[in-house]
């Protein structure tokens, strides 16, 4: 668990993690590491009878103020029959626990945002449907190159007009990690193309115009991308990550394993991740040109 302290040192949230963390129980209501769908139907039956406002949060889980709670999920892992860790297709339960001072808006407080900052990251009403595959457009890749309509090296005019999409959302920063103006140009991150399915992350530094260097397609959403005959987008995580050992152990390729135990060939630069889809999570892939290195 992490323990966050305000300015006089003193305790004001403990989050609980969803693998290592202790089990944390509100009334009779068991909190960590449990089905996200069954704690939010415990809590939602809590609340009636103690006549207490449920709202969703940034993630899409529950969040009490009265009672100081906000839950979220993380993807669950386990242990391959080799006695390696392997991602699983499932995400668990775990909690913010805030006192009073911090309990109307828990991931908004400064002292919150020191320890994990959520306001970039694309907020969720609760629901997380995802496209059938016949309704998915199939994008061609071309390892280091580019995929679909996209290729490295573009501006991002250039990756709004190819994709015909204004972007839904626009991530940067000011140099030396400014979070104002006066310190130097803006330095746009990345693009969200929610229509599309896809985030564009850029290259950029001081003097240097942004240009695409890596490309996320969405698990839930974005286009369908095959490797070698495996479908790496929208499918189940563990069947993927299967697939993927079995076909470049077949052919001698090496693995790469990224953040969050995200798994690749090596040398092509493209890592198989998970996004959650309620209970369970999919499969989602970002792309990357020659030395771009993964980021998250």
């Amino acid at each position: 668990m992490t323990a966050v302290y305000g300015e006089d040192s003193g305790l004001v949230a403990v989050a609980i993690d969803w693998m290592d963390g202790p089990l944390v129980r509100l009334r009779d209501v068991e909190l960590i590491a449990r089905v996200p769908s069954e704690v939010r139907s415990d809590i939602h039956d809590l609340a009636r009878r103690e006549g207490a406002s449920v709202r969703v949060n940034w993630s899409g889980d529950p969040e009490i103020a009265a009672w100081g709670v906000s839950m979220g999920a993380g993807q669950e892992m386990g242990l391959s029959p080799e006695g390696y860790a392997q991602r699983r297709d499932t995400v668990i339960t775990y909690a913010l626990l805030v006192g009073p001072e911090l309990a109307e808006d828990p991931y908004g407080s400064e002292l919150v945002i020191r320890w994990r900052d959520v306001r970039e990251e694309e907020p969720n009403l609760g629901a997380w449907p995802v496209k059938a595959e016949q309704d998915r457009p199939h994008w061609d890749w071309t390892p280091l190159k580019g995929i679909g309509p996209l290729r490295f090296g573009m501006n991002p005019q250039q990756v709004a007009a190819a994709l015909d999409e204004v972007p839904a959302a626009r991530h940067g920063r000011y140099p030396f990690g400014q979070s104002r103006e006066g310190f130097g140009a803006w330095m746009l991150h990345d693009d969200r193309f929610d229509a599309v399915g896809v985030t564009a992350h850029y290259s950029c530094g001081f003097g240097t115009p942004p240009t695409l260097g890596a490309v996320t397609v969405h698990g839930r959403i974005g286009p369908q991308i095959d490797f070698d005959g495996i479908r790496l987008i929208g499918m189940t995580v563990s069947a993927v990550d299967a697939a993927l050992i079995k076909h470049l152990e077949e052919r001698e390729i090496g693995l790469i394993i990224g953040c969050g135990g995200d798994l690749g060939p090596d040398g092509l630069n493209v890592y198989v991740r998970a996004t959650r889809a309620g209970d369970a999570v999919v499969s989602e892939a970002r792309f990357c040109k020659a030395a771009w290195e993964d980021h998250g």
